[in-house]
């Protein structure tokens, strides 16, 4: 996936240290409530679609942007779905980040679904009974995106 311009320049200065930042994930249905998914570049993985703001973005806005770049259907932000700052992750490079996730449920507008960037090998719609192998973060997400009771989270955990 490809570094944001922005956090070349921190890493610059910051090296490899942990950095906190924002990301947003974005769970995108259509109307008969299929699921859009895009099976990543570098793991070649299924996953929901997701990304980094841009400095002074709205979390909405990028989970909109993110969408239309990786996959070129254009969606609205219905509503937030979770807020969870997640585990930190080192990358292969050695850089550590650890990301306050912002996810929200879309619903897809306009556009046919296709690879639209280089950071999926293919994209496509899923009913929820029929999802490909997905891991438990996309999972959940998609679960709380389809239903409308509140998420807790015990935070000893």
């Amino acid at each position: 996936m490809a570094t944001p311009d922005f956090i070349r320049t921190i890493r610059a200065t910051a090296g490899q240290q942990l950095l906190w930042l924002p990301g947003v994930t974005a769970i995108v249905l259509d109307d008969e409530d299929r699921v859009l998914l895009g099976r990543r570049s570098d793991t070649l993985k299924w996953s929901v679609i997701g990304g980094i703001p841009d400095p002074g973005e709205q979390p909405a806005v990028c989970a909109v942007r993110e969408v239309f770049e990786e996959t070129a259907v254009t969606c609205v932000a219905e509503r937030v779905v979770l807020v969870q700052a997640l585990n930190p992750v080192t990358y292969e490079n050695g850089d550590t980040c650890q990301y306050m996730d912002i996810t929200f449920r879309c619903r897809a507008v306009s556009g046919e679904a296709r690879v639209n960037d280089d950071e999926s090998v293919e994209v496509g719609w899923f009913s929820v009974d029929a999802l490909p192998e997905l891991n438990e973060f996309a999972l959940s997400r998609i679960k709380q995106a389809l239903s409308d009771a509140p998420t807790w989270f015990d935070p000893m955990t």
